[in-house]
């Protein structure tokens, strides 16, 4: 055939293969079954053993204050099955591993002591329950994972443990349908960065965590793990106060978060609810309070983020085609960016909030556009209009304009001159005569004109 005529027919063959390459099975052959597995009921699957196996110590490995203890492993091994073990007041040596369900009640005057090394409590069985126990003095090795606690069944109670002196904390690795209730948790005192996490959900679903105190930890984390609570919890001192990621449909409410990197981060999740939440002092240079990331269909409602770098910092998100990320009646005050949207595609609500106080209240950077998020009924505190027929709304739209602003948010290093005296001139010039085009960052059409009142962590008019 004439060279010619091929390259004539090319554009069209390449089409062709295309379509063939991206056909869904069903486009391909009406009756054609459904791949194996897609319909695979997952939730009775068998629990599959992850774990690295976890070295063995010998006394003389271990620090000298174990020496001479009862291994508390003798007690274990001794109750019989369904059990309740209340053993002696005293201290113990571990490391323990419990395969049968008992409820060990410690009532706070029991210490299970490591000796620096390994894992303290292995707990592997379904149905148990540890309620008043002191574990601490885990090994400090991340390649196995050293911690005081790890749950690897379902349905167990963990409650009022005092945790320390260990590199992770409570670790939950594929255990469902779990209570984790009321227990103190503190890591070494290592780096921030090389310290354990404090709680850590891994392929966990269902569970309640509830009434906990992580401080000086490295994370609480909730990796692969859908559908649990995370409720009136107390995280201090950390990197992040949660991470989700792959987690989907999770509820964080009622929790209080001091002094953390990062309060609650979604990472490629769909779904989760975050309310009731007070996140304060999210600082440096990476401070954040509530983060997406490629995220969708997140409610975030009620909470109160003040003094921090940035209030919620949205990359991506929503990222699902025709999802939302709805933000309403928070308080958002004393924050260095109260919003950040960063090469944002639209799809976030944001709808009667307080915004005060903050340097900035929001960013709009990356390829975003002012028209694709909806803004409405929030309140402003550099509002510059007026309420003549007294109805509580702004006769006039609130618009935010980025002026010199662009400086800094086009070029993160000039943040630091952020209020420095000549940005503020330079801004006042600007605003004063523009000599470029200001950007219009957000337009709400009904803003309201007073501010509403804050009662028992949730905003209302």
């Amino acid at each position: 055939m004439n060279p010619k005529r091929w390259l004539t027919l090319l554009p069209a063959l390449l089409l062709g293969v295309s379509s063939l390459l991206v056909a869904r099975p069903a486009d391909r052959d009406e009756d054609k079954p459904p791949a194996l597995g897609a319909t695979a009921d997952l939730s009775q699957a068998p629990r599959v053993g992850v774990d690295r196996p976890k070295p063995t110590y010998m006394l003389h490995e271990r620090d000298k204050r174990v020496h001479g203890l009862k291994p508390f492993q003798d007690l274990v091994d001794a109750a019989p099955a369904g059990s309740t073990l209340r053993p002696p007041p005293g201290n113990y040596s571990g490391p323990v591993v419990m395969r049968k369900p008992l409820v060990i009640e410690g009532g706070g005057q029991v210490t299970i002591d490591s000796g620096d090394r390994g894992t303290v409590f292995s707990l592997q069985t379904d149905g148990a329950v540890l309620r008043g126990l002191h574990l601490t003095g885990s090994g400090d090795s991340h390649d196995t994972d050293d911690s005081c606690l790890d749950v690897r069944g379902h349905r167990n109670v963990v409650e009022n443990l005092v945790i320390d002196n260990c590199l992770f904390g409570i670790d939950l690795k594929q255990s469902s349908d779990s209570v984790v209730r009321g227990n103190k948790v503190r890591s070494k005192p290592r780096e921030l960065g090389v310290r354990g996490d404090g709680l850590r959900l891994w392929y966990s679903d269902r569970n309640l965590i509830e009434g906990n105190e992580v401080a000086d930890s490295r994370d609480m984390v909730a990796w692969y793990s859908s559908d649990n609570i995370f409720r009136n919890n107390v995280g201090m001192r950390s990197r992040y106060s949660i991470h989700f990621m792959f987690a989907n449909n999770n509820v964080v409410e009622g929790n209080r978060f001091y002094d953390n990197a990062v309060g609650v981060y979604f990472m490629y999740t769909e779904g989760g609810v975050m309310r009731n939440n007070l996140i304060s002092h999210a600082t440096g240079a990476s401070g954040m309070a509530i983060g997406f990331k490629e995220a969708s269909n997140a409610l975030v409602e009620d909470n109160e983020i003040i003094y921090c770098a940035v209030g919620i910092g949205s990359d991506l998100s929503p990222f699902q085609p025709d999802s939302k990320i709805w933000v309403r009646r928070n308080r958002f005050a004393f924050n260095g960016i109260a919003v950040k949207l960063t090469s944002e595609l639209g799809g976030n609500v944001v709808t009667d909030n307080v915004f005060e106080g903050n340097l900035t209240n929001v960013v709009q950077a990356g390829r975003g556009k002012s028209g694709l998020n909806e803004w409405r009924g929030n309140f402003w505190d550099d509002y510059q209009g007026f309420d003549r027929n007294h109805d509580g709304v702004g006769d006039t739209p609130y618009e935010l304009y980025a002026y010199a602003d662009q400086i800094w948010i086009e070029m993160p290093p000039a943040r630091f001159f952020k209020t420095a005296p000549v940005m503020e001139l330079l801004d006042f010039l600007e605003r004063l005569a523009p000599f470029s085009s200001p950007e219009l960052t957000l337009k709400d059409g009904k803003p309201l004109f007073r501010k509403p009142e804050l009662q028992k962590g949730r905003v209302t008019g």
